[in-house]
């Protein structure tokens, strides 16, 4: 898709971190024109967000740089452990092997490679244009279009615009929402360094250290990178913890020196825990730290941001080319809000526990820890499961939620036409209709199979792992048991990887495909999109 005759992009996005390169690689993936103006004229070169999970790698994976980002990537080989003064061993979480999404569950990486890695990316689109050093001071909505106008005084227009500008949002100060603040502050010393001393073995790679004295994180910054994180004691101030000489004084105790440490950054930030209450106000959308802020503890807040950036990108690709109504990316706050609560309250829960500077109530956590046994399951408090709120998901007859879906799908392998892979990568990801068998699909209508060729979807009939290459095989023994214990025959997966929702007979899946129609507001003379790009096999997606 390229500018309309007016010079209008077809997406605006403010800011070039991870966020902003992502949804400008997914979006400009799909065709459309993508305008990126970031503030700096040149890449910020110093770490910052520093892990992954699984989910983010099957997004990434999704925007097809994973093998570039695993290349830039550690994979946790064991697990996450906390530990108090005296050694005893608190909690331990299992981080080793493969997540549920198909990539290693932690992965640790420097922010400036990935970086690097989404801009290349990025500049292999034709359809994407990045203008550093632009600094947007004005933005201004009309009917079709958004307008923006930088600090040199060159303007700007987009159908729809992206803040993903940071915390400090000029987006979202643009917009009439409000923010809830939990009152959650808590300033933290990090500390990025190089070992020189690269045969040095960290184990576990990732711990943290529960002492009231100083509480202390120890995590990998990535290959060949080291993280410490010191918090502020009550009486220090944040001018003289923000130092290098201080930073070289709380390093030494853990055998830390000039002569085999390079300290590449130090920085004091304070972890916050809020979000905006509306992320949409007409053509204007924030998405990342613009919406949200989270505590670090849990490892989610850019990976919070990539999870915004994806479904947002599949939702805007249905209204840029007339598929959905508009009113669509309204489910976008309602879906990724709900969900992003979910991280920090997680995140939040975390830090209680860690950030404790109080002898006596360091010692009753200690003693409440160490009788579950290091149980993640019994030694933290219970979290809401990270469910999306209410948006394109599968409701009940009554019209209520149904407590089944929103939740991540995972990702098996799966073979046709003799090659085996990931499911995403095998099928090209977009909508996913899973079902057992081919009996399901006999039951679906002329007007379904055309709904489903209307928005690219993939349907995939499982058989049995050992059935004929022609045929789709669910290689792992996995799908096909999961769908057959809940008495499911088919399952819609949406393009980011969520469940909108399952079926146990032929007229449900006639629903349940009816259902996928309303809720992303298809309109009635959506136009049948551009043929896919085929598999490396030479089969059609379609069906």
């Amino acid at each position: 898709m390229t500018r309309d005759p007016q010079g209008a992009y077809d997406v605006a996005i403010v800011g070039f971190g991870p966020v902003g390169q992502l949804l400008s690689l997914l979006l400009s993936g799909k065709g459309h024109s993508v305008l990126v103006l970031e503030r700096w004229p040149e890449p910020y070169e110093l770490p910052r967000a520093v892990t992954f999970d699984d989910e983010i790698g099957r997004i990434f994976q999704a925007a097809g740089v994973g093998e570039q980002v695993r290349a830039i990537s550690d994979p946790v080989p064991d697990h996450y452990e906390w530990r108090n003064r005296d050694g005893d061993t608190l909690l331990r979480i299992d981080w080793s092997g493969t997540g549920p999404s198909g990539w290693p569950t932690a992965n640790f990486f420097s922010q400036p490679e990935l970086e690097a890695v989404l801009t290349a990316a990025i500049a292999e689109q034709p359809t994407a244009t990045v203008r550093r050093g632009q600094e947007v001071l004005g933005l201004r909505q009309g009917s079709e279009h958004v307008e923006l106008t930088t600090r040199g005084g060159e303007t700007f227009r987009a159908r729809y615009a992206i803040g993903a500008d940071g915390a400090n949002s000029f987006a979202r100060s643009r917009m009439r929402t409000t923010v809830t603040d939990l009152g959650f502050f808590y300033d933290w010393l990090i500390v990025d360094i190089v070992p020189r001393d690269t045969d040095t073995r960290w184990s576990p790679m990732n711990w943290q250290l529960c002492d009231p004295e100083r509480p202390t994180t120890l995590v990998s910054g990535g290959p060949g990178r080291r993280r410490w994180e010191f918090m502020r004691l009550p009486g220090e101030s944040v001018e003289n913890l923000n130092t290098l000489d201080t930073a070289w004084k709380l390093l030494r105790p853990w055998g830390r020196n000039p002569g085999n440490t390079v300290i590449e950054r130090h920085a004091v930030y304070t972890f916050q825990a809020r979000w905006a209450d509306v992320w949409r106000e007409g053509r204007l959308l924030l998405a990342g730290d613009a919406a949200h802020q989270m505590p670090p503890f849990a490892g989610q807040g850019m990976c919070s941001g990539l999870r915004d950036a994806i479904n947002l990108a599949w939702k805007l690709d249905l209204v840029l080319t007339g598929t959905s109504a508009p009113a669509l990316l309204d489910t976008y706050t309602t879906e990724r809000r709900g969900h992003v609560q979910h991280a920090i309250g997680m995140s939040m829960a975390l830090g209680r526990i860690i950030c404790v500077p109080d002898e006596a109530a360091a010692a009753e956590r200690d003693a409440r820890m160490i009788a579950t046994g290091a149980d993640p399951a019994r030694a933290l408090p219970p979290t809401p499961p990270p469910v999306l709120g209410d948006g394109v998901l599968q409701q009940a007859p009554n019209g209520a939620p149904r407590p089944d879906v929103g939740r991540l799908t995972p990702q098996y392998r799966i073979s046709h036409n003799g090659r085996t892979d990931l499911l995403d990568a095998l099928t090209g990801g977009g909508f996913i209709v899973l079902t057992d068998g081919e009996a399901p699909c006999t039951a679906l209508g002329t007007m379904e199979r055309e709904f489903l060729d209307r928005i690219d979807a993939t349907l995939v009939p499982l058989h049995s792992p050992g059935s004929p290459d022609t045929v789709y095989a669910d290689v792992d023994d996995a799908y096909l048991p999961h769908l057959r214990k809940h008495a499911h025959i088919a399952a819609v997966i949406r393009p980011d990887f969520y469940l909108f929702g399952a079926a146990a007979t032929p007229s449900e899946l006639r629903g349940l495909i009816t259902q996928l129609k309303e809720r992303i507001h298809l309109l009635p003379n959506a136009p049948h999109r551009a043929p896919p790009t085929p598999a490396s096999d030479g089969a059609s997606r379609h069906f």
